[in-house]
């Protein structure tokens, strides 16, 4: 059936959820794993200290940020599909894109053949029923797409 998952996360409760059953599915398929996280580009508006925005995103150290924050989210995600019967998993983060875009381009670039995300993550207040980039995940996505609640 499916062979090659991809698994959206951003870490949070929610998502932990979707991570849980992508995993199940997978072991009782017998399918390849792909865990994502996607760090959405630096908004407008958010300054440092000294009240500068400017050039921080194009910094090493904005990079080494983004990529420490999306280890907390991989690590644990990647133990959980060691620790789940999981093959050889595989955990890629994607900078600077926004959540849907980046699902889809991984999605894509795995070879995946199904997708699971929750229904909304951090952003989910502003969706009560559907998050914004789930339903563009849905509405995009040329594989299908598990939505967990």
């Amino acid at each position: 059936m499916y062979k090659r998952i991809l698994i959206a996360t951003d870490g949070s409760e929610l998502a932990a959820k979707g991570l849980d059953k992508g995993l199940e599915l997978a072991v009782q398929l017998g399918a390849q794993v792909d865990i994502v996280t996607v760090s959405e580009p630096w908004a407008v508006g958010m300054y440092d200290a000294m009240g500068w925005s400017a050039g921080y995103e194009a910094s090493d150290e904005y990079r080494q940020d983004r990529e420490d924050a999306a280890q907390k989210i991989l690590k644990p995600a990647l133990e959980a599909a060691v620790a789940a019967g999981v093959a050889d998993p595989k955990t890629h983060h994607v900078l600077d894109r926004y959540a849907a875009d980046g699902i889809i381009d991984t999605a894509g670039g795995c070879d995946s053949d199904l997708i699971v995300m929750t229904s909304h993550g951090r952003r989910g207040v502003t969706r009560v029923l559907l998050g914004s980039q789930t339903a563009e995940v849905l509405a995009r996505s040329a594989v299908p797409v598990l939505v967990i609640r």
